[in-house]
């Protein structure tokens, strides 16, 4: 188990793509082993292991419209634990307690080096390592019930994220879709949204949590959904495609 360096054209698909090795991680000087392989060759984990996910509720208006919410007049946060985070191809586990589970296509923002802790807005932007897709699944009968959103948000393999890390990437105005189905050929747009409608903006967000609570490198925000959720349903696979990063893709399956 390795880092490495996406070499090709990774937003328009595949094919031609290589997985250069790099050294230790990715936060400081880049250096290759000298390893390469087809990305047909290797299997993608997820891009990176944080030590906390940091979500943002209702940050699309119409999203939290659909739920019969306002929007909140500050960013709205909650957690998802480290072992909710599962990557590329690894299967979302329908829990048994739980009988309406949907899927929430989300951007993620991954945290570098030094971290973030009381940024400004500058300080902020400075603080993001990149880019990549990611799937903030919810039980949302056990979100009603519950009144808070842990159990709801925190079970294993609620947490999809890939396939890779995107740096460099204006994350301003991008599309985002999910696409769920059972058949790769017949597959139907549930959300289809773009970044510029964000109640609030990356830098902002990383801003505003950094003053909560410190940001370590590797950590991950999730930037809230657009509207369009449903439900999942064992057979289903859902399709997480962002505009310039690429697509995170997950089967659905009951619990083993």
């Amino acid at each position: 188990m390795s880092f490495g360096v996406v070499e090709g054209e990774p937003g328009v698909g595949p094919q031609g793509l290589t997985i250069a090795e790099i050294e230790g991680h990715p936060f400081g000087q880049v250096q290759f082993s000298g390893a390469r392989w087809a990305l047909s060759d290797v299997r993608l984990l997820s891009p990176i292991l944080p030590s906390k996910v940091v979500c943002v509720g209702r940050n699309y208006a119409e999203h939290a419209a659909e739920h019969g919410s306002e929007v909140p007049k500050e960013p709205l946060l909650f957690l998802k634990p480290s072992t909710s985070v599962i990557g590329p191809r690894d299967a979302i586990r329908l829990p048994i307690f739980s009988k309406q589970v949907e899927h929430e296509a989300e951007l993620a923002v991954v945290i570098g080096a030094p971290g973030a802790r009381r940024a400004d807005r500058a300080a902020a932007e400075r603080a993001i390592f990149g880019y990549t897709c990611a799937n903030d699944v919810t039980a949302r009968d056990l979100q009603r019930s519950d009144g808070q959103w842990t159990r709801a948000k925190g079970f294993d393999s609620f947490c999809p994220i890939g396939p890779w890390i995107t740096t460099g990437l204006d994350v301003s105005d991008l599309e985002i879709r999910c696409e769920v189905g059972r058949n790769p050929d017949e597959m139907e747009v549930r959300q289809l949204g773009r970044t510029k409608d964000m109640v609030f903006d990356v830098p902002a967000l990383v801003s505003y949590i950094s003053h909560v609570m410190t940001l370590l490198p590797g950590d991950v925000v999730l930037t809230g959904t657009p509207a369009g959720v449903s439900p999942l349903t064992e057979g289903d696979t859902v399709t997480v495609r962002i505009e310039g990063i690429g697509e995170l893709t997950n089967p659905v399956v009951p619990v083993a």
